[in-house]
């Protein structure tokens, strides 16, 4: 699968994350699918499993930006924004595909934070 094709299924695939449409936002995975959150030690083993969660979180997103999208060959990586109760979550998805569908992901997400003033004098503020 080229990489066309497959920025195409990545970007259905986040636009459907964003609408909530749970089916469309699934079909880019495999059906054994293995998605990690390496922060809270967990992994969800197939396609239907990740949808089942997604599915039932009682905290609904109430937004979701991608901010960008990289990748080459069969590894893809996606910053975004996802927000939750008030509160926004930074996010990075590691994507692994094989012919055309994930077949891994790993999601690492953090909360905001403020910037300490010691460094200040280094860094310019960024929207």
């Amino acid at each position: 699968m080229n990489e066309h094709t497959i920025r195409e299924a990545l970007d259905a695939h986040w636009r459907a994350s964003a609408d909530g449409d749970l089916d469309a936002e699934h079909d880019i995975y495999e059906d054994d699918a293995i998605c990690d959150y390496p922060q809270s030690n967990e992994r969800i083993h197939g396609r239907f499993n990740l949808q089942q969660l997604r599915g039932h979180h009682p905290d609904k997103p109430s937004g979701f930006e991608v901010r960008r999208m990289q990748g080459a060959g069969n590894l893809w990586i996606t910053e975004y924004t996802i927000a939750y109760e008030g509160r926004t979550a930074y996010t990075v998805s590691i994507m692994k595909f094989h012919d055309g569908k994930v077949v891994h992901e790993t999601q690492y997400f953090s909360e905001a934070f403020e910037a300490p003033a010691w460094r200040s004098q280094w860094v310019k503020r960024i929207a």
